[in-house]
């Protein structure tokens, strides 16, 4: 599914995570790991957000630098703190990515309305609470037909609602033969989502938990 092989990412010559080699089947897998211990670091390096040394391959074919469009086509991500820039529409963003993704109009108005930010669409993003952000990255995740999706802690600054709603799309998707990787502080209500395999991130590297 998502193989990583010989990654190494640092920071002005500080190691953050060196990985000889990381096999990650479908499912859904919960990353954890502490506050600096790399798990947005690993995130980003796979959303192909970060340049890293070494090779990441999904599904056996797709290399993110040597096949970049179709590896990005098949891989989403919704960000932990998300920042957009203040004069933008959720609308704007949720366009112009979904034109990226290929997404069809029924699936952006479908999203729309499941996370419910129709009340707030086409105000720009400077007027936002963190919970609105969040709940417009999340539909970002979810856009057109990815193969594996990165929710970095999505279970913060949204409410019990947006939760449900949000373990909803995993399963739905997951049904679908999407894969999640998804990290947080808090447990995972497994009576929502059952997690296949847990990782954890630590002392710069990435660790399957028994």
């Amino acid at each position: 599914m998502l193989q990583l092989t010989n990654f190494r990412k640092a920071y002005h010559g500080h190691l953050v995570l060196q990985i000889p080699e990381l096999v990650i089947q479908a499912g859904i897998h919960w990353i954890q790991g502490s506050n600096g211990s790399g798990k947005t670091t690993l995130f980003r390096s796979i959303a192909g957000m970060l340049p890293f040394d070494g090779e990441i391959v999904l599904d056996g074919q797709y290399e993110i630098t040597k096949q970049p469009i179709e590896y990005r086509l098949r891989i989403n991500y919704g960000e932990a703190e998300p920042t957009y820039p203040d004069f933008l529409t959720a609308n704007d963003l949720i366009q112009f990515v979904g034109k990226a993704k290929k997404a069809p109009a029924s699936q952006i108005e479908e999203l729309i309305e499941t996370l419910e930010i129709g009340t707030f669409l086409r105000n720009s993003i400077g007027t936002y609470s963190s919970g609105m952000l969040k709940k417009t990255s999340l539909v970002l995740a979810f856009l057109g037909n990815p193969k594996v999706i990165l929710l970095d802690e999505p279970l913060i600054t949204i409410d019990k609602r947006a939760v449900e709603r949000m373990y909803d799309l995993v399963n739905r998707y997951h049904q679908q033969g999407v894969t999640f990787l998804m990290s947080s502080h808090q447990d995972f209500q497994l009576a929502e989502v059952t997690v296949s395999e847990r990782y954890l991130v630590q002392n710069q590297q990435v660790i399957k938990m028994q």
